[in-house]
């Protein structure tokens, strides 16, 4: 990947190093005793430099506060906890991609933060289906500040975009306010996403509900006739189809009848096939398959 990007050493390039060993950029003075750049992805990439936490945030006696007064970065927001992470989980520089055949990065808080080794307990009353709703505004907020900054492909990324603006849209989580428009491609379109897309993050991190997720689910898993309609060009809709069987497999929690989330389950592991190659996308297949999501569910 360096060689086809003309980077002499990745080790030492900040395209490389600010996600994989974000210390390379900081002084060794400021990084805390002990703690070195070629730890790469360490406990500093999410919690902050450790000068001041790093000796005391263990003790028994530290709270919470204690820990953010000191320096750690406050997690338990799940607004700050997205922007914290969704910089090297979704924004890639786009000639990383087109020319170093980097993956392509889907962020989405929810399912990426259990995939860590837990070594922290969850604030009382957390909710996975919050985590994914507030990840899902960040990622879109993100993905169209990259298209208005940074130079991203059009021709891949508005899919995308468009695709993840249906999601929000179509989860119909109306007390949380109107969703963003991702249609508009315009600068001031993409301006205007960006900034509904980030206000909706932050009332999501702050005003959710117990059965917000549930809800949410029912009228994502009622979206058969968007993945018909021959209006909309077959890659939205395959683009659609991603981001819809990542939403119902972090929704499904929220459904409190064990029988219901097993038989949904299977269900969706069918969906996740149909969604492995977009050029092979079948969208009437889906369509079929999301209908039986949402009987298993029942009424």
């Amino acid at each position: 990947m360096a060689e086809a990007l003309s980077i002499a050493d990745p080790r030492s390039s900040a395209r490389c190093t600010a996600c994989h060993s974000p210390l390379a950029s900081v002084a060794a003075a400021e990084r805390g005793p002990r703690v070195e750049a070629s730890e790469g992805v360490s406990c500093v990439s999410c919690h902050d430099l450790p000068t001041q936490w790093i000796r005391s945030h263990t003790r028994s006696d530290w709270t919470h506060s204690d820990r953010v007064a000191a320096g750690m970065r406050d997690l338990r927001d799940l607004y700050g906890r997205a922007n914290a992470c969704v910089a090297c989980h979704q924004n890639l520089e786009p000639a990383l991609v087109a020319v170093g055949r980097h993956p392509a990065l889907m962020f989405e808080l929810d399912g990426q933060t259990r995939d860590e080794p837990r070594h922290w307990e969850e604030r009382p009353g957390y909710q996975g289906a919050q985590a994914w709703f507030v990840g899902q505004g960040v990622a879109l907020r993100e993905m169209s500040w990259s298209l208005l900054n940074h130079g991203a492909d059009p021709a891949r990324s508005l899919p995308e975009l468009r695709a993840l603006g249906w999601v929000l849209s179509r989860s119909g989580l109306g007390p949380l306010g109107p969703p963003p428009d991702a249609a508009d491609a315009s600068p001031a379109g993409l301006s205007a996403t960006m900034q509904r897309a980030d206000q909706l993050a932050r009332r999501a991190a702050q005003a959710w509900e117990p059965g917000f997720g549930a809800a949410a689910m029912a009228r994502l898993a009622s979206t058969q006739g968007d993945f018909t309609d021959p209006a909309t060009p077959v890659l939205d809709r395959a683009c659609r189809a991603e981001r819809l069987v990542m939403a119902l497999d972090r929704l499904l929690p929220s459904e409190s009848d064990a029988g219901r989330r097993q038989a949904a389950s299977a269900c969706l592991d069918r969906l996740f096939r149909l969604v492995q190659s977009r050029g092979d996308f079948s969208p009437t297949q889906f369509a079929r398959e999301l209908e039986g999501f949402r009987t298993a569910m029942g009424p």
